[in-house]
């Protein structure tokens, strides 16, 4: 064990953590020159577009230390966008080191921050990293006492480096070896694992990836998992090299798979603790939660009669990401589909670009809204609220809770009114500013998660020129005043765009939501009202214009009394159409409500 170092990368988004951890591969000696790719690590092809991590990744290198002996290095990469910290706390759990890399001419930023009191929380012995020191605007002095005041390093601690010309990469396996604790824990006791991880495998079932903290596990050996009760065996085990490596033998202190033939993604909790059924360990690991949805959004099949194929593929989609949460619903507009939970609105574009590529499924989304405590008058009864539609009616309404959220932005000086400006309008309350340095000011704001679900995220770059930085972490319900907003089309209530705003939202955003879909709606043979209501109380109309079609056409001359006939005809045939008649709402128009500005 004492040859095996166990550490992450953490980071924020797009400061080079991929491409530094394909340098420290390639010098290992773990991925040839020859199969080298950028963004190795990185096996999905939205990974490669988007140039993010969305997935952790484990991978075991070799190193020969400077003294002729040989280490062990697992490295767990993470993903640095906001709405992945779920992945990130559980890859930290299962180390004892972190690489912090820090990009030389952006300086710290918001996730690098979060993520590095994750760390911290965890007892993780910190290596700090300065990456990208060969860009011409790298300011390595300034960014270097940015990471000083926040650790309380030696500024001989800071490592240079540069994922892509390989700059300081052997200073960092150094550090590494001398720096990160060697793992803890008896190689003879009862089995202790965690599991980090899991991924699909179409022909073995559900691989899980495990750290061990104490024992060894076997091929054959009969396991339990401990928070789901479940026991199975153990066909193969192994560690992670760009393949599986199959070993007879994983020992404490290492990082490997395991292959059990499980099929059900719910029967491999995250975080859960693997032991042997024979000599079961005394207590789980302190590792498992559940994940927490933070947006919910309706996703329903275009073709109403591909709906099964839909649930097939959102179960397979769901043993590959273990956060995405979904249950059937169904709608009015929409026929059937599935109520799904995502951890943020990066998380929700993924998957469903996932569905279309993967599983050619084209589908809609709803209007996404965040989940609502709403309490009855009678016996302060508590209904959880994650779609408007279920909100209790309003004389039973006692009052309602929204989920606040504790949001960090960093940002240049220059820009600190403007998103000032923003975040109050987005009913944001003011907690703290702190200036990092003369021109860099970290902003605290309480604000409801709901108004950063639409475009909070695209509004803070535009008005910052892409200079802020966000990240936030739930802090709980506050009580607030809310109110049901219903569209209703041809005096139909369309469900699929009703939402939740506050009372001193709803006027614009009614009269916004109607002007927009009367610009997306296609004319009909007869009039068709759109209109935004309170309860039985109307906010907005708007009228679509019917087609009509010129009956006094063919009447040349004549008395007057022949037209009117023709006119009063069709006025009776445009009353019945109306009754009758049904209006398609295109795709757009559900999609269309989030970008009203």
């Amino acid at each position: 064990m004492k040859k095996i170092r166990n550490f992450c990368i953490i980071a924020h988004i797009d400061h080079g953590k991929s491409t530094l951890a394909d340098r420290l591969l390639q010098t290992t000696g773990t991925i040839s020159d020859r199969d080298m790719q950028a963004q190795a690590l990185d096996d999905m092809d939205i990974e490669r577009e988007r140039g993010i991590t969305i997935k952790s990744h484990a991978i075991q290198m070799n190193y020969k230390y400077s003294d002729g002996e040989e280490y062990v290095l697992n490295l767990i990469d993470t993903p640095g966008h906001v709405d992945f910290s779920y992945e990130v706390s559980r890859s930290i759990a299962a180390c004892e080191g972190a690489l912090l890399i820090v990009d030389a001419s952006q300086g710290i930023e918001a996730q690098t921050i979060s993520n590095l009191y994750l760390a911290i929380d965890n007892d993780l012995e910190i290596i700090p990293i300065l990456n990208k020191m060969d860009l011409p605007g790298a300011n390595p002095e300034v960014v270097s006492d940015q990471i000083i005041d926040l650790i309380g390093c030696e500024e001989s601690d800071i490592i240079p480096a540069s994922g892509k010309t390989g700059l300081g990469v052997e200073d960092i396996l150094k550090a590494i070896v001398d720096k990160v604790p060697a793992p803890k824990g008896d190689p003879n006791g009862p089995l202790q694992a965690m599991i980090f991880d899991s991924v699909y495998n179409t022909f073995r079932g559900i691989i899980a990836y495990y750290r061990i903290f104490n024992g060894s596990l076997k091929k054959g050996d009969h396991i339990q998992f401990v928070n789901t009760g479940k026991t199975y065996f153990a066909d193969e085990v192994g560690v992670l090299k760009m393949d599986l490596l199959p070993k007879s033998e994983v020992k404490a202190g290492d990082v490997g798979y395991i292959v059990s033939g499980i099929k059900k993604a719910e029967e491999v909790k995250v975080g859960d603790t693997i032991t042997t059924k024979e000599n079961p360990c005394d207590e789980a690991l302190n590792g498992f939660e559940d994940v927490k949805p933070m947006v919910f959004a309706g996703i329903y099949p275009v073709d109403t009669d591909e709906y099964e194929e839909l649930r097939a593929a959102m179960e397979k989609l769901q043993l590959n990401d273990a956060s995405l949460v979904f249950e059937p619903e169904s709608s009015a507009a929409l026929g059937f589909g599935f109520r799904c939970g995502f951890l943020g609105m990066l998380h929700m574009e993924i998957i469903q670009d996932r569905l279309e590529r993967e599983f050619n499924m084209t589908v809609i989304t709803t209007v996404p809204n965040v989940s609502y405590k709403a309490y009855l008058t009678k016996d302060e009864e508590l209904v959880i609220v994650n779609n408007p539609s279920d909100l209790p009616d309003g004389s039973k309404l006692s009052y309602i809770e929204e989920p606040y959220i504790k949001a960090q932005v960093i940002t240049k000086s220059d820009f600190v009114g403007q998103i000032m400006t923003l975040c109050i309008e987005k009913r944001g309350e003011l907690t703290n500013q702190v200036y990092l340095t003369q021109d860099r000011v970290e902003i605290s704001f309480d604000m409801p998660l709901a108004e950063v679900v639409f475009d909070f995220y695209d509004k803070l770059k535009t008005v910052s020129k892409g200079y802020a930085s966000f990240d936030y972490t739930p802090i709980g319900y506050r009580r607030s005043d809310l109110i049901k907003l219903d569209i209703l089309l041809n005096s139909d209530q369309v469900d699929a765009l009703s939402a939740l705003v506050h009372r001193s939202n709803a006027y614009t955003l009614g009269k916004k939501i109607c002007l927009k879909l009367k610009e997306l709606i296609p004319r009909q043979q007869f009039d068709i009202p759109i209109q935004a209501a309170i309860g039985s109380k109307f906010i907005a109309r708007e009228n679509i214009k019917a087609l009509r079609k010129d009956v006094t056409a063919k009447c040349y001359g004549g008395d007057i009394s022949r037209k009117r006939k023709l006119l009063e005809k069709q006025k009776k045939g445009k009353k019945r159409m109306r009754q009758v008649g049904s209006v398609n709402v295109p795709q757009e128009a559900f999609l269309a409500v989030l970008k009203l500005d």
